[in-house]
């Protein structure tokens, strides 16, 4: 007779297990340009559900976290620049 095989779950097992999803959303084949544009949206503060959900599925999140931070940057040196700008013509004394 030969012994059952073992299917509880092995460590390295489970840690592939659970970094598969993250595999699978780092995989997605959303273009950097599709990013942008749901960044672009999200910073203006219109999404649409069904659009949402659309990138959620498509778009790499990687993607996500730089063009994020990169469009934060934009902004806050848009905004100094802007600050630098009406301080030094005079019209904030």
């Amino acid at each position: 007779m030969s012994a059952a095989p073992d299917s509880a779950p092995q460590p390295d097992d489970a840690a592939a297990h659970a970094a598969s999803p993250l595999r699978e959303a780092v995989a997605r084949k959303g273009s950097f340009a599709q990013t942008l544009r749901a960044v672009g949206w999200s910073f203006f503060g219109v999404r649409k559900s069904a659009e949402h959900a659309k990138d959620l599925s498509q778009l790499n999140p990687l993607h996500l976290i730089a063009a994020g931070l990169a469009a934060a940057a934009l902004f806050v040196v848009l905004l100094v620049l802007l600050v630098r700008w009406v301080v030094g013509s005079g019209v904030a004394a």
